[in-house]
């Protein structure tokens, strides 16, 4: 009686989260009908329409708009000169093109955490800093302090994939003396430019369009939007697409990077591995080190890393055998 008292409640909080779609979207019975279908297998469009903007929206984006409508965290969405914008409870208006792009969650979690979209000058903001889109990984960073071990202040830091600038602005802002910012995709360094820039940070941070390998040559981009390349691990070989995969060697000598005063970041997707076991006489030269490790990438282990990174390195890790960081200090 108990089970079937709370399959009754579970259903009926389902039925309440699923009307609060009419208040959001004009044709809402039909989406909620797409995806019902959607979610026992069918392949349909969720195809939203306010006024006269119609716009396309994830199963994911959908019900994490219409699940904070249900909360009251939403009030509306309006369209504006054919431009659809969703209107947060709190007043903050965020153009729907965002979510399309990305996860609608995302940007509640971000306005939740006091980000701020600058809905006049296009821009999210919060205590002074600035980004052009909202990333899970500008979260990451700078809300939950995935960086936040590393001692930055008055060093060079190599950041080897450094995706839209994101952990390239937050150590330039911590006190790095200079911030050499590696990232190979093109879409994710064009952003990279224009954050460097919304910061004024243009004389702090070098960015550099390419890949880090143990040896020199091409890797090959793939052709996957901004939102999608920080989960890619971008191989050494050539493509129309590809960009030059630089040495930490080239790189310590181009940017005259040297002494105790440095640190190595990388968040490469499986690069870390190419690097550290074969190229580690170069890796050694930093005197800190701060690494998210993807073993499934590069079909190693988190232990091979460990092995090679204790000839010189204290390492704490933190994470499982799948994913995590190691931050490793010179003994």
């Amino acid at each position: 009686m108990i089970k079937v008292a709370l399959h009754i409640t579970e259903t009926l909080a389902k039925v309440r989260r699923a009307l609060a779609s009419r208040y959001l979207f004009d044709n809402w019975l039909s989406l909620l009908i797409k995806y019902a279908l959607i979610k026992i297998g069918f392949n349909v469009k969720l195809t939203a329409k306010v006024d006269n903007c119609a716009f396309e929206l994830s199963p994911e984006t959908f019900g994490c708009l219409v699940g904070n409508a249900s909360r009251g965290l939403i009030r509306l969405i309006e369209c504006n000169g054919h431009k659809a914008v969703v209107i947060y409870a709190s007043g903050i208006q965020v153009p729907i093109k965002y979510f399309e792009k990305g996860d609608a969650c995302k940007i509640d979690l971000a306005i939740k955490n006091g980000w701020i979209y600058d809905f006049t000058n296009g821009f999210w903001f919060k205590n002074g800093v600035k980004f052009r889109h909202m990333h899970w990984l500008i979260l990451d960073i700078f809300d939950y302090g995935e960086y936040e071990s590393l001692n930055v202040v008055g060093k060079v830091v190599v950041d080897v994939g450094a995706y839209v600038g994101d952990s390239a602005i937050y150590f330039a802002l911590k006190g790095a003396k200079r911030v050499i910012a590696v990232e190979p995709h093109s879409g994710a360094f064009a952003e990279m430019l224009d954050n460097i820039k919304l910061n004024n940070l243009e004389g702090m941070i070098i960015p550099v369009n390419a890949g880090l390998a143990s040896k020199p040559g091409k890797l090959c981009t793939k052709k996957v939007s901004v939102y999608a390349t920080y989960n890619i691990y971008h191989k050494p070989g050539d493509c129309p697409n590809a960009v030059p995969a630089m040495t930490l060697s080239e790189l310590i000598s181009r940017f005259s990077v040297e002494g105790n005063d440095t640190a190595l970041k990388m968040d490469c997707e499986g690069c870390e591995f190419d690097v550290i076991l074969n190229d580690y006489e170069h890796v050694r030269l930093f005197r800190e080190l701060i690494l998210e490790y993807h073993p499934k990438s590069a079909n190693k282990s988190v232990d091979d890393l460990l092995r090679v990174l204790s000839r010189d390195y204290k390492c704490e890790v933190r994470g499982g055998k799948d994913l995590g960081i190691i931050h490793c200090i010179k003994e």
